[in-house]
């Protein structure tokens, strides 16, 4: 099965059509219709409307080819997480690119001692990319994300170090409020990743030389 959340289908047998709005095991999906009712069914009866525009063809781009040394843009790696735009249901996991650098990454998740590669690609500069589609009522048993990140450049600038995201999205990362994210130019979460070291962060030396005085 191909299916992904968020596809728009129709029923073969009836006529039905509407958003994948849950994956129930690997022969049966729950298809919301207009009337934002869930019904199940098999996936064999169902077939993929291409006429409807998926997530993944949405994703904004703003490409810069060529970029100064003096407005290379360093740091603004994030993960968004947007609800669907035809079922509040479903959400939608995006990497969110506001740097100059390209990011190469992959994505598992981990549930149970089991492993599952979701994602492998590249982000280009100031884009967006869909990663991962969930359910938002079973946000309690979501997996847990690896995210590994790569920053590349052509540009006679120096790589940052990879991120390595390890980390279980839970309620309180939804309990705050959403906020406008430009590059899918909708509201939704966003989780920093490319955290830069705070100012309030304690030196070392100088607390041990504060201790010498």
């Amino acid at each position: 099965m191909n299916y992904k959340l968020g596809d728009f289908v129709r029923f073969v047998d009836e006529n039905l059509e509407g958003y994948i709005t849950r994956i129930i095991d690997k022969d049966t999906i729950g298809v919301t219709d207009a009337n934002d009712f869930e019904i199940p069914v098999l996936a064999a009866k169902v077939t993929l409307v291409h006429g409807e525009i998926s997530e993944d063809e949405t994703t904004t781009v703003r490409t810069r080819p060529s970029i100064p040394e003096k407005e290379f843009i360093t740091d603004g790696v994030y993960l968004g997480i947007v609800t669907d735009q035809h079922s509040n249901s479903v959400v939608h996991f995006y990497l969110l690119n506001e740097t100059s650098f390209q990011l190469p990454l992959s994505l598992s998740t981990e549930k149970d001692n089991k492993f599952k590669g979701e994602f492998l690609g590249i982000v280009p500069v100031g884009t967006a990319q869909k990663i991962y589609s969930a359910q938002l009522a079973d946000i309690q048993i979501w997996p847990k994300f690896r995210l590994e990140i790569l920053f590349h450049t052509s540009s006679n600038i120096e790589p940052k170090a990879p991120v390595i995201f390890k980390q279980a999205i839970k309620g309180k990362d939804l309990s705050v409020a959403k906020v406008e994210i430009k590059l899918l130019n909708q509201k939704g979460w966003q989780i920093r990743l490319d955290e830069t070291p705070s100012a309030s962060t304690i030196d070392a030396e100088k607390l041990k030389q504060s201790f010498y005085k």
